[in-house]
């Protein structure tokens, strides 16, 4: 499994293309990878181009029908709610943690008083 760098440049993002495509991708460079596509036409013209290129071959080979950008451009969406997904349930722990220790306290002090 592929794990991110802080701040993926574009060298590690063309890296990263073939994983996306494969859908081998950890959560943590998937972010980072969705980050840089955002802000990147260079990288996403170049996603783009291995995306049909890789695909349209395999399924040339296979004799199946295609709408290629169509099949991108889903990925791209599933991508973005996997993130959001993901970031809700960080958000959610982080609010359980607090509510725990709150309630961790509060016995605290009941015990005491």
């Amino acid at each position: 499994m592929l794990t991110r760098k802080e701040g993926m440049d574009c060298k590690e993002f063309e890296k990263q293309i073939p994983a996306f495509i494969a859908r081998k991708m950890d959560y943590p460079t998937l972010k980072s990878f969705h980050a840089h596509i955002e802000k990147c036409e260079d990288c996403k013209e170049e996603l783009v181009i291995q995306f049909l290129a890789t695909e349209g071959i395999q399924r040339l080979e296979d004799g199946s029908a295609f709408d290629l950008q169509s099949e991108l451009d889903a990925r791209l969406e599933e991508t973005e709610h996997k993130i959001k997904f993901h970031s809700g349930f960080v958000y959610l722990g982080f609010a359980m943690e607090v509510i725990a220790v709150c309630m961790i306290f509060g016995v605290l002090i009941w015990i005491l008083l």
